[in-house]
């Protein structure tokens, strides 16, 4: 699998079909192998040019820890990956956390990004919450009592070095205060605030998002990725539409049935946005925009 040295740390990526560029991004701390992922880049391969990879802290790349949050860091180096392969304008595509760097790529690195899709967006504060008790809460907990040996006994991290034992190295090389230190600072994104529309990303950030974009509705009743929040994404993103999504309301409630009963996986509904973000990524521009 080809990999790029960005900004400090090695990047692992996949570019499948030709055509159009597209990136997709999955949700959680999950790299490009996570299941439900590889079905949809492979029905959009057939009329695009799609770019897979492993952002920070997943799959294969390295850990990292730098950045005022973990998707902001995830933003900036996917925006360096796609100038190293000499890529770009894309569209950029992302589901739950991958829709969050999706949007802050866009925000922060505008003239990388063509078009915009994104789908499931995290919030709320539950949802919120969720994220730093998944994401950071025991890393922090296990370093602080016990050191950075106890952290790559964690589920999370102690499976990635599972797959690649090169790995172990960069969490006990880490000094423990300034890894403290940077998830602590990290976790200030995960702190519901009245002004945020995504975990760590105000209305105001967000409104700086100039891309065309389309948003999948979120789900009814979903405490991890409630309505309000895509509402909240497209009233902010003048050049937004909102969209219902080709899976039914209560879908990650079934989703997550199934992944409890053994039958399925969290992403095995992505598939079916390959055929609307494809239809997306080739329309022209918008006659108009919102103000």
């Amino acid at each position: 699998m080809p990999e790029r040295s960005i900004n400090g740390g090695t990047i692992v990526y996949e570019v499948m079909g030709s055509g159009q560029p597209i990136v997709l991004t999955p949700g959680g701390r999950f790299g490009m192998d996570v299941p439900g992922l590889r079905p949809l880049a492979e029905r959009l391969a057939r009329h695009m040019q799609v770019v897979l990879w492993d952002r920070p802290n997943t799959g294969r790349s390295d850990f990292k820890f730098t950045g005022n949050s973990e998707s902001l860091m995830c933003a900036d180096d996917l925006a360096e990956l796609l100038r190293t392969l000499e890529l770009g304008p894309v569209v950029l595509a992302g589901g739950s956390a991958g829709s969050r760097v999706s949007i802050l790529t866009a925000i922060n690195h505008p003239e990388v990004v063509s078009k915009l899709a994104v789908w499931m967006m995290s919030g709320g504060t539950f949802g919120t919450l969720f994220l730093a008790m998944n994401y950071l809460l025991p890393h922090i907990a296990a370093a602080w009592a016990s050191g950075m040996e106890a952290v790559t006994e964690l589920t999370d991290v102690k499976a990635r070095i599972d797959a690649e034992p090169r790995l172990r190295q960069q969490i006990l090389d880490l000094d423990r205060d300034e890894f403290l230190k940077r998830l602590n600072t990290w976790l200030e994104a995960y702190v519901p605030r009245p002004e945020n529309v995504l975990p760590g990303v105000p209305a105001s950030d967000v409104a700086r998002v100039t891309a065309p974009t389309i948003i999948f509705r979120n789900g009814d009743g979903d405490p991890y990725h409630p309505a309000e929040v895509s509402s909240a994404v497209h009233a902010a993103i003048a050049s937004s539409e909102l969209v219902e999504p080709p899976w039914g309301r209560d879908s990650w409630f079934q989703t997550k049935q199934r992944q409890l009963a053994g039958t399925g996986n969290l992403f095995d509904d992505w598939v079916m946005l390959a055929d609307p973000i494809g239809e997306f990524a080739a329309a022209g521009p918008p006659a108009t925009t919102r103000r």
